[in-house]
């Protein structure tokens, strides 16, 4: 994939420059797409071992882009077809926090409050027939 190619490149550029705010945004983008394209072994190790490490250094927990990358792991462990019932455990646990830490800050109302609710109603549809 050519996009998947260039958004390597540029997170690369930004691992390189140290910028770490840009290093997490264009971490997060590309960690999207790895999902997109079906390699969602490749996204969690991105999250788990580059990406949410860097946030918890430089970012708030109330902050959107540690909430947003704490979900997309979460969104990893779901949408793996290979995903264990541990792996289900682990993302229902990631979306709970994040979804206190919404509805603190951005309160019930809000659109990313109220689409961390559904994805953690998946989760525990997918446990329940798991």
């Amino acid at each position: 994939d050519e996009a998947l190619v260039l958004q390597r490149e540029v997170y690369a550029k930004n691992v390189a420059l140290g910028a770490e705010e840009d290093r997490l945004l264009t971490g997060g983008n590309l960690s999207s797409t790895l999902m997109r394209v079906g390699r969602f072994a490749e996204a969690k190790t991105l999250l788990r071992d580059e990406l949410l490490p860097t946030a918890r250094r430089s970012l708030k927990p109330g902050d959107r882009l540690f909430m947003d990358l704490d979900e997309w792991l979460a969104h990893a462990l779901r949408r793996d077809p290979d995903a264990t019932r541990d792996d289900l455990r682990e993302a229902e646990t990631i979306l709970q926090g994040v979804l206190q830490l919404r509805r603190r800050v951005f309160g019930p109302a809000h659109p990313t409050t109220a689409w961390c609710e559904k994805e953690l109603a998946v989760v525990r549809d997918l446990l329940a027939s798991h």
